[in-house]
């Protein structure tokens, strides 16, 4: 059984938060409904350690989810969120993942990939403070070309001008630097910067590659610093003057 973790339901139809919260408490979870964006967002302001996960609808009253979601990232919290919702054009879910919603989920859903989606997300959520508490020497700046980046305070510049990344963004951008040169699985990038299952089939890796190419590659569709290796994975190189061009082999469909 989970560890009595606390999640933040955020629904207005109450019929659905009332269902979600009744099976949530049967997993052993501890859970907090809101019916509208202010009232969510004052809740996690006022003591973001006590939420551990907040499920979220985008179409809410008084203020979209969206917003709820940027202005928890705004604030440098990093509660994993899980959106479920009606909206599901690729616009809506690519916005989402945008303003710092770790998972996506559309309704009608399935109870059991809900109840797993949770479970994954916690899971990670937890190893991941863990192994940031263990680790030592972990990267905090990082300079790369005409790049520089902060993690610990979540800037970024190029040519000394400002670039405004995501927290997901930040947080595969982190994991591709200290795993600098190395070729990275697709299922290895979704198990530890999206805290989803290996297996899942999901554009997600390739989307969010191609903003980072779009932002810190002079020319985004010869790509030297972001590699997709073919049938293989993903490769950050810092330098690619010192690497034989013979390994950055991508696919036209990856290219931009």
């Amino acid at each position: 059984m989970p560890n009595n973790e606390h999640i933040l339901v955020v629904e207005d139809e109450e019929h659905l938060a009332t269902g979600i919260k009744y099976n949530l408490v049967a997993e052993g979870y501890r859970v907090t409904t809101a019916g509208d964006g202010p009232s969510a967002l004052r809740i996690i302001q006022e003591n973001p350690e006590s939420v551990d996960l907040v499920v979220l609808d985008l179409m809410l009253p008084g203020m979209s989810g969206y917003a709820v979601c940027e202005a928890m990232r705004a604030f440098d919290m990093d509660t994993p969120v899980l959106i479920l919702t009606a909206r599901t054009l690729t616009e809506d879910r690519t916005r989402g993942f945008d303003v710092g919603a770790n998972q996506y989920l559309t309704k009608p859903f399935d109870l059991d990939e809900f109840l797993s989606r949770v479970k994954n997300l916690l899971m990670f959520h937890n190893r991941r403070e863990l192994h940031l508490r263990r680790q030592s020497g972990k990267v905090t700046a990082f300079e790369f070309a005409a790049a520089k980046v902060n993690f610990e305070t979540f800037e970024a510049t190029v040519g000394d001008e400002p670039v405004r990344l995501t927290q997901l963004e930040m947080t595969l951008l982190r994991y591709f630097v200290e795993n600098e040169g190395r070729v990275i699985p697709r299922r290895e990038l979704l198990e530890n910067v999206w805290g989803m299952p290996g297996t899942l089939n999901t554009r997600a890796p390739d989307q969010f590659i191609r903003r980072l190419r779009k932002t810190f590659e002079p020319d985004p569709a010869q790509p030297r610093h972001f590699l997709t290796i073919r049938d293989a994975g993903y490769r950050f190189i810092a330098k690619p003057e010192v690497e034989d061009e013979g390994e950055s082999q991508i696919g036209a469909d990856e290219r931009g």
